[in-house]
């Protein structure tokens, strides 16, 4: 039983440190995409940047995928875990006042983030490696604005976007701020980051809202 307990608490402590890397891509994410909006030629610049720079392709893009597998995975063995783990007392057990909705449907959510990803690769990933390295094309540093606003002219991409980044939102609202939890991150300054979460859970879905439906209605 002890080593169970161990190896949960693992689990969970590596599934928060996965889940904190990908929080701060996805900042770092947004702020690229946000000068999409305010400056074209800066977004055209850093994301060429980005595209072919040797240390982000070579170090952190791998980096980026490994965190983004194992965390998606740890979920599900967590998921799978806690499912086996229950007795027949869970009959007794009433979720809604144990738990919030967003905790106990953090599976569903993080499906439907893992499904947007594939979309989201298919759509930008895939063809940045077929442009480079397949079709071999001159570099262009100028291309990124086009392709990405090109991908918004459709409502139903659109659409997609927006919801995804709406579970995204729900996901956030509970995994973000029980990381800190799971790392053992518990003093005086633990409201104030709880509630620091709890804006970045919203502010940081809605801009990539806001820049979907921007670049849709202005395509």
């Amino acid at each position: 039983m002890g080593g169970f307990i161990q190896s949960s608490t693992m689990r969970k402590f590596a599934m928060a440190l996965s889940g904190l890397f990908l929080v701060i891509f996805l900042l770092q994410h947004f702020i690229i995409n946000l000068t999409s909006v305010t400056n074209p030629d800066t977004f055209n610049e850093l994301s060429h940047f980005m595209g072919t720079n040797p240390l982000v392709q070579a170090l952190l893009q791998p980096v980026l995928i490994f965190g983004v597998i194992f965390h998606f995975a740890m979920g599900f063995i967590l998921e799978a875990k806690n499912k086996k783990a229950r007795t027949v007392s869970y009959v007794k057990y009433n979720g809604g006042a144990n738990a919030s909705w967003m905790s106990r449907n953090m599976i569903y959510s993080g499906i439907v983030i893992l499904a947007f990803l594939g979309l989201h690769f298919y759509d930008f990933w895939f063809p940045e490696i077929v442009h480079k390295y397949i079709q071999s094309h001159p570099e262009d540093a100028t291309r990124y604005y086009a392709e990405t606003i090109a991908k918004f002219e459709s409502p139903v991409r659109t659409g997609i976007y927006v919801i995804a980044f709406v579970f995204l939102m729900l996901h956030l609202l509970h995994g973000f701020s029980s990381s800190f939890q799971s790392i053992g991150w518990n003093n005086k300054y633990s409201k104030a980051l709880k509630g620091f979460t709890q804006a970045y859970a919203i502010i940081i879905p809605l801009g990539f809202i806001f820049i979907a439906v921007y670049h849709y209605l202005n395509h």
